[in-house]
């Protein structure tokens, strides 16, 4: 499976499903996203949030493409960005997290460990930026199909910890230092759930065998979850 994980911007955007890429459940206040759906201007407006969150604070979310198809997304931002925090009965934030919203895997990827390797890519850049955790309202009892809300025990699975029960929309939290840790699990979890690997390299990379493991490129690590 070939595939790499990219920075959310303006001109890819447009990559995320178009049911995702019209959503503002997080990014307005519950009165102005019914306002926006009225006037046909969620894109629009998802666009702007999305703008302003990259000039003011930088990356806001990764996409991860599999043979150059869009497969899954993740988004986060500072809370104070986020006016749908402030009405989850869990909230608020804390100060020193950033709020992980909406992480979706593609159903035609699922199982794949696509998630988890979205997870790791947010530790990472959180961790590189010196955020000191990321916090999440989870939910505890997801449909058949995604919502804007992870589902609490992904969360769970991947680090996260309860910081404030509820029935429906429990706070979890990471400690981003103990992101770190996971590092031998990842690498373990990107050869049993992936498989070989191809990462684009300028020159030609060796052919997988069994027992033997691809080099990444000079400076590349390679993580999944």
């Amino acid at each position: 499976m070939s595939w790499h994980v990219a920075a959310v911007n303006l001109d890819n955007l447009g990559d995320l499903p178009k049911r995702c890429r019209s959503c503002v459940f997080w990014e307005l206040a519950p009165h102005l996203a019914k306002q926006a759906e009225e006037f046909g201007t969620t894109e629009l407006e998802k666009e702007a949030w999305v703008s302003e969150i990259l000039l003011e604070w930088g990356s806001c979310g990764k996409i991860v493409y599999v043979r150059g198809a869009p497969a899954g997304y993740v988004m986060y931002a500072p809370p104070s960005a986020v006016p749908r925090a402030t009405e989850m009965p869990t909230g608020p934030v804390s100060a020193d997290a950033v709020l992980l919203t909406t992480l979706q895997v593609m159903p035609e990827y699922a199982g794949e460990g696509l998630g988890r390797m979205l997870a790791q890519a947010v530790v990472k850049d959180l961790t590189r930026r010196g955020v000191k955790a990321v916090e999440a309202f989870g939910e505890a009892r997801p449909g058949s199909e995604p919502g804007c809300i992870i589902p609490a025990d992904f969360l769970r699975s991947v680090g996260f910890k309860t910081v404030r029960p509820h029935p429906r929309w429990p706070r979890l939290r990471m400690e981003l230092r103990s992101g770190i840790e996971w590092k031998e699990d990842v690498e373990r979890a990107l050869e049993q759930l992936l498989g070989s690997v191809t990462i684009p390299m300028q020159a030609a990379a060796p052919v997988a065998q069994p027992g033997y493991r691809v080099p990444a490129p000079a400076g590349t690590r390679v993580r999944a979850i």
